[in-house]
């Protein structure tokens, strides 16, 4: 059941619920969901709900209706993230957890990891011990594997995940990896859920090979009965009367999943297909359908192979296979970050230069802004999000000290630039350290029971009325408030309780502030995405740096610009952005913004610079990212 606590309850209240249901016998779980302080307990009590429902401090008691409870959404309506070093499964990042279906060789393991890297897994998977259904077959190197495993950690910084197959193995697995597998032959193994349970490391739950998901996740309710909340569900395909796959991929289990259960999803379509040209497609499908993350074997010569090659991707399979999720990602509003492990590491050294300790992002507007979600998709965990009343606030708090940095819009795909940004990299002297893009749906918000009918008046940015255009056009005789962002019209709206206002912002903002939504995907245009960049004082040291942005003017002669655009093209520099920006107080003279492909901060790239300088009148480098 779960005790949903009032608002102004006391610790001792609270000592005392808890106390009464440890006597019970249950296991207790303390979470904070919307706002609310809620106790969740799990396990048989002697007493009805009336008496938990008088306890001073409890304001309501909600029983679980599902046989599973610790791992249902009803106990936890907020999804869970597992954090595996500076990976977090599970959100708005797609995880990509990718390596051989078995260690072979010190040379083989570090091979493949070091590609799989580049192309963008932020978790190595290789078994150290291996069940196969024959016992002739090659079954793992053992120890002798895990050693390796730790070894690829070392050398790459990726995570390693590895199957357990006995509770004796477990030592050894405290010893060596980070997280560890349950795999699908174990999955009701039920001493073995219990082991993983108390060793308190990250578990990648496999579903069985004939198994409900109603088993599944009593599989996992072991795992979290155990203590450790930590359980990464992933599904690998069930075994049904078809032949020409290896097992039957159940993509419906998705969607399913995240309404039945908070904890994440991946999809393992090497062991589901059995097949490599099969692998791809289906991986594609599942982060389209709703996955937290992909788990994919890869390796460098799957010919040679000792276990599971010909499921297994080459690395430019691999490469190419997260090109694409990628592309994928943003439509469903998530993110595939090839620089994940890179920006973690920059970002902490960043930390322990200054001696800050957890650094700070500012975005505009409150809680769940479009540039809120930005800055917890480019920054994970590891940033704490500080909210910032308009754009020249950021620059200044960026400028002061105040934040490490600051996260802003440069262009939308509808709308195009945002000048007042641009034109804000011109007067502060700032760098641009990273950028993300992030699809934009709009919704029409309102409060609960409210019709479209009804609508009077609707609040957003001016930026949103003009993405959400043509859907405003045909409801001309509502009364359109501008604000500053997205959520402070929908907590306008709010606080003022009037049924006839509405707002336009993400479903997020929605749910923060118990409002409903309208209508959906009110944007003219579903092809809506908004490129953000990431500002700071400093380039980050160790971070990515792929790209790179300047500003440049050139006197007022025939020919000067082409000169600079010449030294672009007989040096093979493609330049994706080339933007024009009057300059203040000078009429009719311009600043020419570009972005362009390349480390422009490099020795290599040194004298192509000295040739801009040359041939333009002011140029800057806002940043290398």
């Amino acid at each position: 059941m779960i005790l949903v606590l009032e608002k102004g309850f006391t610790q001792d209240q609270k000592n005392k619920i808890r106390s009464i249901l440890f006597k019970e016998g249950c296991i207790v779980r303390e979470m904070s969901e919307s706002g609310q302080n809620i106790i969740g307990a799990v396990g048989k009590v002697s007493r009805d709900v009336d008496f938990f429902e008088q306890l001073p401090g409890v304001a309501k008691v909600i029983s679980i209706s599902t046989s599973f409870k610790l791992v249902s959404r009803q106990l936890h309506p907020e999804d869970t993230l597992v954090q595996v070093g500076d990976v977090a499964v599970g959100g708005e990042r797609i995880t990509i957890i990718a390596g051989p279906c078995a260690v072979e060789s010190r040379d083989q393991a570090l091979t493949i990891a070091r590609e799989v890297r580049r192309y963008g897994a932020v978790l190595f998977r290789g078994g150290a011990f291996k069940p196969r259904t024959s016992p002739y077959s090659f079954q793992g190197l053992q120890e002798e594997g895990l050693k390796i495993l730790a070894e690829v950690r070392e050398v790459t910084g990726l995570g390693v995940v590895t199957e357990i197959t006995s509770p004796a193995q477990a030592d050894m697995m405290m010893k060596y990896v980070d997280v560890v597998q349950v795999g699908a032959r174990n999955m009701q193994n039920f001493e073995l859920l219990k082991c993983v349970g108390r060793i308190g490391k990250p578990v990648v739950l496999k579903r069985g090979l004939s198994s409900t998901i109603e088993e599944w996740l009593m599989s996992a309710e072991y795992i979290l009965s155990e203590g450790n909340d930590n359980v990464i569900l992933c599904e690998r395909g069930i075994r049904t009367f078809e032949p020409y796959t290896r097992n039957t991929l159940d993509l419906s289990a998705i969607p399913v999943l995240k309404n039945l259960t908070h904890l994440p999803v991946i999809i393992d379509p090497s062991h589901a297909t059995g097949i490599r040209e099969k692998v791809s497609p289906m991986a594609r499908a599942a982060i389209a359908a709703g996955a937290d993350g992909l788990m994919i074997e890869v390796h460098h010569n799957p010919d040679e192979a000792l276990s599971d090659g010909p499921q297994s991707l080459y690395p430019k399979q691999f490469g190419q296979l997260t090109r694409d999720i990628y592309v994928i990602a943003p439509v469903i509003g998530k993110q595939l970050d090839f620089d994940y492990l890179d920006k973690a590491t920059a970002v902490e050294h960043l930390g322990k230069i200054n001696g800050t300790g957890m650094q700070r992002a500012a975005f505009l507007g409150e809680m769940g802004t479009f540039s809120h979600k930005a800055c917890t998709q480019y920054f994970g965990t590891k940033v704490a999000a500080v909210p910032t009343p308009s754009f020249k606030a950021i620059f200044e708090a960026v400028k002061k000290g105040e934040v490490d940095f600051g996260v802003v819009p440069l262009e939308n795909s509808l709308t195009g630039s945002i000048h007042e940004n641009y034109d804000l990299l011109l007067e502060y002297d700032l760098r641009i350290v990273g950028e993300i893009t992030l699809r934009i749906i709009h919704h029409l918000i309102g409060h609960p029971g409210a019709g479209i009918d009804s609508i009077s008046r609707v609040l957003s940015p001016p930026m949103a009325f003009q993405q959400c255009r043509q859907f405003l056009d045909r409801h001309s005789s509502w009364e359109l408030i501008p604000v500053k962002d997205t959520a402070g019209a929908v907590k306008e709206i709010s606080q003022a309780g009037n049924p006839d206002d509405a707002a336009i912002a993400s479903k997020e903002v929605a749910e923060i502030y118990g409002m409903e939504v309208i209508e959906e995907g009110v944007e003219t245009n579903p092809r809506n995405y908004t490129r953000f960049v990431v500002i700071g004082t400093d380039q980050l040291e160790k971070g990515p740096r792929r790209k790179s942005s300047f500003i440049f003017a050139t006197g007022n002669q025939p020919g000067a610009l082409y000169e600079v655009l010449k030294i672009y093209a007989d040096n093979g520099i493609n330049l994706v952005k080339l933007e024009s920006r009057p300059i203040h107080g000078k009429p009719w003279e311009y600043m020419f913004y570009v972005d362009l492909e390349a480390d422009a901060e490099s020795k290599s790239f040194k004298p192509i610079l000295d040739l801009l300088a040359d041939k333009t009148d002011y140029f800057k480098v806002l940043g290398s990212y």
